[in-house]
């Protein structure tokens, strides 16, 4: 195809990477279909199996891609990737059970007010500049939460929200304890955030009465939202961000904020209030008015011939 002189073209690289990105947030966004679709799973039994699922994933992506030296990859992570880990395990349990308990909408869309939330963690515990976007931005997200909290507060079904705003906290606190280290690299944080869930899950289950076995229908749905849904999603993430930078992978992933709430709709016909909408209408202006207004890219561009 003729280009008009001048003109440059993103790489080969570039449109790889945003059609990666594209579909990690595809994969995220079948959270709430399969934590739906369950029938008698609790969220300790869906945190178990799914990091069950989850970690021969991300375990042989890891190992391929630190060319065999596993160990290396972990320990090379440090401290600070077990402080993330311990974040994410908080950050699903509030997820998973924000998820049971108000519409995937709403739990979406507040669990999409981390980047905030990290932000100003980020000025406290770092002392990282807030852009004053990213301030205005985040009082009308607020506004946006707001509304929809109040609609489920008014049903008497308030509990799923302030759980998915906790989800929300630990997603940030995740992310912290990341920049805090100096590592942009989340898959050794995830692996080990596998394996705390498992060695949380097990003992918690004689003090709390339920089973470690799932039925034949639940079972098969935890581990793929382990392996698809997370584990594909993390590896076409990871290789996406290579070469997508910060501000636009917000703006890609955001697709797993709109699409759970459809593909529920879709398949099961679950729908939402006004408040949702409206509110989550004006968070989502927000993080998109607050991902543009961050767009600093400077992508690989090749000069047509």
């Amino acid at each position: 195809m003729d280009t008009a002189p001048g003109m440059t073209l993103p790489d080969a690289g570039y449109r790889r990477g945003v059609l990666y990105v594209v579909m990690a947030g595809l994969c995220w966004s079948t959270i709430g279909l399969g934590v739906r679709l369950m029938q008698d799973a609790n969220v300790w039994q869906i945190l178990l199996y799914r990091s069950f699922g989850l970690l021969p994933v991300l375990l042989i992506f890891l190992w391929f891609r630190s060319g065999g030296k596993l160990g290396t990859a972990v320990r090379t992570a440090g401290w600070t990737s077990v402080l993330a880990a311990a974040a994410l395990v908080s950050a699903n349990i509030g997820g998973i059970y924000a998820l049971q308990k108000t519409s995937v909408a709403n739990a979406m869309l507040i669990f999409a007010t981390a980047p905030f939330i990290a932000a100003f963690l980020g000025r406290l515990v770092l002392g990282e500049r807030v852009r004053i976007v990213t301030v205005l931005t985040a009082v009308l997200a607020i506004f946006g939460v707001a509304i929809m909290v109040a609609g489920d507060a008014r049903d008497g079904n308030i509990s799923g929200n302030l759980v998915a705003l906790g989800g929300a906290f630990g997603f940030a606190a995740y992310a912290l304890a990341l920049r805090s280290g100096k590592s942009v690299d989340m898959l050794p944080s995830v692996v080990l955030a596998g394996l705390f869930s498992i060695a949380l899950t097990a003992p918690l289950a004689p003090v709390l009465g339920f089973s470690l076995t799932l039925s034949a229908h639940d079972l098969p749905i935890a581990l793929a939202l382990g392996i698809f849904q997370l584990g594909a999603g993390l590896v076409f993430f990871t290789l996406g961000s290579r070469t997508v930078p910060a501000a636009e992978l917000t703006l890609l992933t955001l697709g797993e904020v709109v699409l759970a709430p459809v593909w529920v709709w879709l398949f099961l016909g679950e729908t939402v209030g006004p408040d949702t909408l409206i509110g989550g209408a004006i968070l989502l202006g927000a993080l998109v008015i607050n991902a543009v207004s961050g767009l600093r890219r400077k992508p690989l561009l090749i000069s047509a011939p």
